[in-house]
């Protein structure tokens, strides 16, 4: 529906918590480091998850994620999570969200489809419009 847009950026640290014995990260915490990066997105256009929770009866849910785990990342490692808006559908929103290395270096590269839903049925419901336009404006 749009073109891509402005790429927000999140800087993480890796914590013991986020690794394995041997100090990498463990694969599935990208998927978490992308989370936070979605969270802070949202929150920098105006969004907090719950307010909207509470004022609409919406939750965004990731329908689908493409990953490519191209380096590791190791404890203490500083790293950028970012989030790119690749399309802004009434009821969806495609993302291409990255994790770097601080000097720049992508250790996971990914698409993710985040949906829409009424929290109570559990189904795609468009967004409401200020939530839509706000998304639909940062492009």
């Amino acid at each position: 529906m749009s073109d891509a847009g402005t790429v927000f950026s999140l800087r993480l640290r890796v914590y013991y918590e986020d690794t394995d014995a041997a100090g990498i990260v463990y694969h599935a915490n990208f998927l978490k480091f992308m989370e936070r990066a979605r969270t802070e997105w949202l929150r920098g256009l105006g969004f907090e998850q719950d307010a909207v929770a509470r004022e609409y009866g919406i939750g965004f849910v990731v329908r689908h994620a493409t990953l490519d785990f191209v380096r590791p990342a190791r404890f203490n490692d500083e790293l950028v999570s970012t989030v790119l808006v690749e399309r802004c559908g009434r009821a969806s929103v495609d993302l291409v969200q990255n994790v770097l290395h601080a000097d720049g270096t992508l250790l996971c590269g990914g698409k993710v489809r985040v949906g829409s839903v009424h929290l109570r049925k559990m189904a795609p419901q468009a967004m409401p419009e200020p939530i839509y336009l706000g998304i639909r404006n940062a492009l």
